[in-house]
């Protein structure tokens, strides 16, 4: 009984990760339902109101602007998906090493970690963006280097915190591998907390990259991209403000499902934790 309510409860505790994914796996099936290609221009049909041919109406140059919203979600949600799946890759690992080394790794990691959280994201990103030059993959480097030391902060603290409590020094003292250590003892604290700091975080890149595409230094025209659609429409508000905002709902809407996601989740392992 106990162990099916543990059960129970880490499926409760992880539904609401479940949602977004699903959100996010909709996103990148949806441009199969457009109903024309994002890059077919039309001059002869420019700011075309809203008609069962194209349900939000054509923007300046007669493009389907359902089936740029459709294939720009694939692009923005995409690239932040990417970039927060490197940024986990690079930064467990560097944490881990860091607080289980220690040493001169540690203290070399830290002071770079330090030196980027000296600064806030964005100043970051679009410094980096500026000198590599814009493209998605540049932004995709630009918020890995942004990002990163946040996370080899914390998964270093965890670390350091639970690498001192007596069940990790009886697990040396019998013999226990380094591994196996990492793995059973280390990576479930590890776990929960990462998962609700990138679930939160998913949000803020997405606004990171839609910012940096809306200033010129993300995806370039003619990609359908939800920052390079408000950059692309900002001169025709006035008379289509439509144009822009669908896209700025798109961006919104994501990013307050992935703070509401991120919150639930924070609560949810919280109150598996005192539980235990």
């Amino acid at each position: 009984m106990i162990k099916f309510k543990r059960a129970y409860s880490k499926k409760r505790a992880l539904f609401p990760l479940a949602i977004l994914l699903m959100y996010i796996l909709v996103i990148f099936i949806a441009p199969i339902f457009a109903p024309s290609h994002s890059l077919n221009v039309d001059m002869n049909n420019r700011f075309a109101p809203m008609s069962m041919n194209h349900l939000l109406g054509t923007d300046h140059l007669g493009r389907d602007v359902l089936s740029r919203l459709l294939e720009g979600g694939r692009v923005t949600v995409g690239v932040s998906f990417l970039s927060l799946l490197l940024i986990l890759m690079i930064s467990i690992p560097l944490g881990v090493l860091s607080g289980f080394l220690g040493g001169a790794f540690d203290r070399f990691c830290m002071r770079t970690v330090n030196s980027l959280l000296a600064f806030p994201d964005i100043i970051i990103a679009i410094v980096l963006a500026g000198l590599l030059g814009p493209s998605l993959f540049n932004i995709v480097i630009a918020v890995i280097v942004a990002k990163c030391g946040s996370y080899i902060r914390v998964v270093r603290s965890i670390i350091l915190s639970e690498k001192e409590k007596n069940y990790i020094i009886m697990a040396i003292v019998g013999g226990a591998r380094t591994l196996y250590i990492l793995r059973k003892h280390f990576f479930p604290h590890i776990l929960s907390h990462v998962t609700v700091m990138a679930t939160i975080d998913l949000g803020k890149i997405i606004l990171m990259i839609a910012s940096l595409s809306y200033i010129g230094l993300g995806a370039q025209p003619p990609t359908p991209e939800w920052g390079m659609m408000l950059n692309e429409c900002s001169a025709y508000f006035h008379n289509a403000p439509h144009l822009m905002i669908f896209p700025g709902a798109a961006i919104m809407c994501t990013v307050l499902l992935s703070n509401f996601v991120g919150d639930q989740l924070r609560d949810n392992f919280s109150l598996e934790t005192n539980q235990h």
